[in-house]
Formats: C-alpha cells, sequence, structure tokens
C-alpha cells in the first residue's frame, strides 16, 4: 500500500502525514510531493525526514492512492494522469466538487456510493463539511428545508501565508498582505473571490456542495462568510428550517447518537464549542441549540470544527480507509 501526498509541504498536506499517523492507516510507504522547485530536497514532516518527489516521479510510481492538497490548478492538470496510471485520488481542492462524474464524499454521509470506477474523488469544502456533519442526521429525521448559516473562518483556510499576515500584525510588523485588509482585531466579510450576485465563492461552495452531499436540490442553503482572526478552525451560526416539527430532547438525543459529532451544549455550565478547544480534533461540536420561536419548525445552532483535519486532511484519510477496507 503506497501513498503519495501531494501538497505534502502545505498546511493541510503536513497534517494528513499527521492524521495518517495518528489513524494508523496501513501505507507501507508515503510519497511526498511537492512543486517542482522542492523536488529532490529532503524536508522533515511530522517528525520524519522525507524526499521531495516531482509530481513526475509520483506518477511513474503508481502509488495506490494519492492525496492532493495543492490547488485546483495542479489537481485539474495532474489528477487525470495519476488516475491513468492507477493511482485513486483523492482532491481537496474544488476542481472536481460539482462534477457530475465525481463523487463528492464525507464518509458517515454517502461513503457507501463509491464505486471501484471511482478514481478521482473529490472532498468537500471544509465549512460545508462540517455542516452537513450536523445536518445529514436532521434531514434524514426531519427534513432540512432551509439553511441559513453565518460562518467565522480561520486564517488557516487561506494558508501559512495568511497565519503569517495575522502573526505579523500582532507584532506590529509590516510585511506581505494576503487580505485586502488588516485581519488582526478584525473580521473581513470576504472568503475567496466574488462571483454572480455579489456571493463569494466559498459562501456558493456552501449552497452547492450541501444539496450534492445530501442528494437533495430541494434544501435552500445561504450564507455569508466572514474570516476571523483565529487559528483553531472554523465556527458557524445556523439557523435551520425542518419540514416536521421536532421535540428538542429527541432532536439532540439524535445529535448525540451520530458518529463523528460531539454535543456540548449546557448553558447553565456555559459549555458550547469554540474553536480554540476543537483544533487538533476531527470530531464536529455542535451546541446552543434552541428553538426558533419566531418560525415555524425552526431552531438555531453553533457549530465548530478543526478546518485543517475534519474539514480537510481527516476527511480525505477516512476516504482513503474506505477504499481501502472495501477494496475498491
Amino acid at each position: 500500500m503506497r501513498i503519495a501526498v501531494v501538497g505534502a509541504t502545505g498546511m493541510v498536506g503536513r497534517v494528513m502525514f499527521e492524521v495518517l499517523k495518528e489513524r494508523n492507516f496501513p501505507a507501507t510507504e508515503i510519497i511526498a510531493v511537492a512543486s517542482a522547485r522542492s523536488a529532490g530536497q529532503d524536508r522533515e514532516i511530522c517528525g520524519s525526514t522525507y524526499r521531495i518527489h516531482s509530481m513526475e516521479e509520483a506518477v511513474a510510481a503508481k502509488c495506490d492512492i494519492a492525496l492532493f492538497s495543492a490547488g485546483g490548478d495542479t489537481s485539474k492538470e495532474w489528477a487525470p494522469k495519476f488516475a491513468a496510471a492507477g493511482t485513486r485520488v483523492i482532491d481537496n481542492s474544488s476542481a472536481w466538487r460539482m462534477s457530475p462524474e465525481h463523487k463528492l464524499v464525507v464518509p458517515e454521509i454517502n461513503g457507501h456510493l463509491l464505486t471501484d470506477e471511482d478514481m478521482i474523488i473529490a472532498n468537500p469544502n471544509c465549512s460545508t463539511i462540517q455542516l452537513v456533519m450536523v445536518l445529514a442526521p436532521l434531514h434524514k429525521a426531519y427534513g432540512v428545508r432551509r439553511a441559513v448559516v453565518s460562518t467565522y473562518q480561520s486564517v488557516t483556510g487561506t494558508g501559512v501565508a495568511a497565519v503569517q499576515q495575522m502573526e505579523r500584525e500582532r507584532r506590529g510588523e509590516k510585511g506581505e498582505m494576503v487580505y485586502p485588509y488588516p485581519i488582526d482585531q478584525n473580521c473581513i466579510p470576504h472568503c475567496d473571490v466574488f462571483e454572480d450576485g455579489d456571493y463569494t465563492k466559498e459562501e456558493l461552495k456552501l449552497t452547492r456542495e450541501t444539496k450534492k452531499i445530501l442528494g437533495d436540490n430541494a434544501v435552500r442553503v445561504t450564507a455569508t462568510a466572514v474570516r476571523v482572526p483565529v487559528t483553531g478552525g472554523h465556527s458557524e451560526s445556523v439557523n435551520l428550517t425542518l419540514d416536521r416539527d421536532f421535540e428538542m430532547g429527541e432532536l439532540r438525543k439524535l445529535l448525540h447518537e451520530t458518529p463523528g459529532v460531539s454535543v456540548q451544549d449546557n448553558p447553565e455550565m456555559k459549555t458550547y464549542p469554540m474553536p480554540r478547544y476543537a483544533q487538533g480534533k476531527d470530531d464536529v461540536f455542535v451546541g446552543r441549540i434552541r428553538r426558533d420561536d419566531s418560525w415555524p419548525n425552526s431552531l438555531n445552532m453553533w457549530i465548530v470544527a478543526d478546518n485543517l483535519r475534519k474539514g480537510a486532511a481527516t476527511n480525505a484519510v477516512q476516504i482513503a480507509e474506505l477504499l481501502v477496507k472495501a477494496k475498491v
């Protein structure tokens, strides 16, 4: 079992190595792949030294699985070449997510849809993953009619340069500006690029990907995505309208029993999810669960997850585990 990690030196790539190690993934060899300028160099990743391979070398190696986290353009160019060589690709970019020919997978929700014909598998957007992990059991039990989502997204979702920008600002230093404005002591309602209708690409990902993962185009999702000066993970304020009424105790019990979801919801004890405490964990945390008395069959909740783990690396490794387990 040979695994290639494409984008090995990036923030998500490094976490992929950590997750593979933590979950005892049955890899006999892990090949680190990065840009041509890094090829041939030795890099320390997750406590071990790896020689960085070029894309051409990785394709020629004909690994069993390749975990991609190197951007959409790289995925569009190279994922088909890996697939043609017999390597199953799990891609963390947006390149294949909305393609009708490719599965968009969260293992706990729709991993059963994978077949041996799926050579390129899309990993959803980080914000989408934590949202659908909570929505899926509610949709199955009550039917989700509409979701209004406001995100509070970590600078780690932009990459290491954004983290460095925030750290420089906190030290009072000037340097490269990844964002159009300072991020320290600020909130920027602008994640990714603006598209039609003045929604950002990140907001449209939440709308479109949620429908595809849940397998229901009737689910309505609208979002406002905001970048905030934290590093622990993404948070989401979510208002849901369901098709059927619900009893709060039963709804909480349903979420308690959902694998991969942890309910942290005790207002009396000031218990609720926060990105500071989600960092480094694989679960999706939900709290502040309460009925919305302003509209029938509606409720509010607060969802938090480490965007580099379940929002990216962990979900990708879980998909790889499904491929190994099913031998598909």
